[in-house]
């Protein structure tokens, strides 16, 4: 697909705020009301690596609800990721390429609009397409317009202002929860453009919490068989799980080897372009995502 940088976008751009500050490892950068034709605006925080340099090139980590990325003080739960000490630390110990992070802001309410895979939707009845749009969406399916906005809009955006590798190898997609669902599924539809996806503790159930249970359901099934017919060549493209035990994680075991089982079936058990990894006690939350960070980082972007 070719990538286009709208017009309209780019005006866009004059009407956002930037607010530059210090982060402990680095420089962050936000972007205040990031506008696009696709979605409604939304913040977007650019981390830069301590001694950031712009005659160097840097590979391009997007990451999903970015409000939870670098600053526990202003976030809802008081936890982060802290994906700025981690990519720092692994860059400073020449275990990954030096990069810089994209965090994305969610939209709150919509949230679960953007980050689920709409073409899923196309393996249900229409009756149940229709009642999940309705029901848990908001009345509106807004995952390709949120991948559209990532690749059409943004992308070229952050090429263009920072020195970026604007390649697939060096462009990967990451998330946790329904974000590790939409990275998985940026990573099918746009497979030139990203060249790894980190998924954790990836929803794979589909659907609300009060409604999981340890039985398959519609949904989960129609969002495999897409995968069956949508997984990217394995000889570019590296997919990273992960799942915890606790919380809702504790859910998540069987659907993870359900997809773990189309993954072996369409890549041949390509062992070193995909892993997936149980973590014991780990609950769903930012406190354990930041604790096994550096696992998906290196996998993705290590310097092997």
């Amino acid at each position: 697909m070719k990538l286009i940088f709208s017009f309209m976008a780019a005006l866009s751009l004059a009407a956002y705020g930037s607010v530059e500050t210090a982060a402990p490892t680095g420089t962050l950068e936000k972007l205040m009301n990031f506008s696009s034709e696709n979605i409604a605006p939304r913040n977007v925080e650019v981390w830069l690596p301590e001694n950031y340099d712009p005659s160097q090139k840097y590979a391009v980590i997007y990451m999903h609800d970015g409000q939870m990325l670098f600053d526990s003080t202003t976030t809802w739960n008081r936890q982060e990721w802290g994906a700025d000490e981690v990519a720092a630390s692994l860059i400073a110990a020449n275990k990954i390429r030096p990069c810089i992070i994209v965090g994305i802001w969610n939209r709150d309410k919509f949230r679960y609009s953007e980050y689920f895979p709409e073409k899923a939707l196309e393996g249900l009845s229409k009756r149940k397409r229709d009642k999940i749009i309705r029901k848990s969406m908001m009345s509106k399916a807004l995952g390709d317009e949120y991948l559209r906005f990532i690749v059409s809009e943004l992308k070229p955006f952050i090429d263009s202002k920072y020195s970026t590798y604007t390649d697939r190898e060096n462009t990967v997609i990451m998330g946790a929860s329904m974000g590790g669902l939409i990275s998985l599924y940026a990573l099918c539809e746009y497979p030139e453009v990203f060249g790894g996806a980190g998924c954790l503790s990836t929803h794979l159930p589909m659907k609300g919490v009060n409604f999981l249970t340890r039985n398959d359901n519609r949904v989960a099934r129609a969002f495999r068989n897409y995968l069956k017919a949508s997984l990217p060549s394995p000889e570019d493209h590296r997919i990273y799980f992960d799942y915890g035990t606790e919380t809702l994680d504790k859910w998540y075991e069987p659907y993870q080897e359900k997809v773990d089982a189309v993954v072996a079936e369409a890549w041949y058990e390509s062992g070193n372009q995909w892993t997936t990894l149980k973590f014991e006690g780990d609950d769903h939350s930012e406190k354990s995502w930041s604790k096994r960070l550096h696992l998906p980082l290196q996998f993705l972007l290590g310097n092997d």
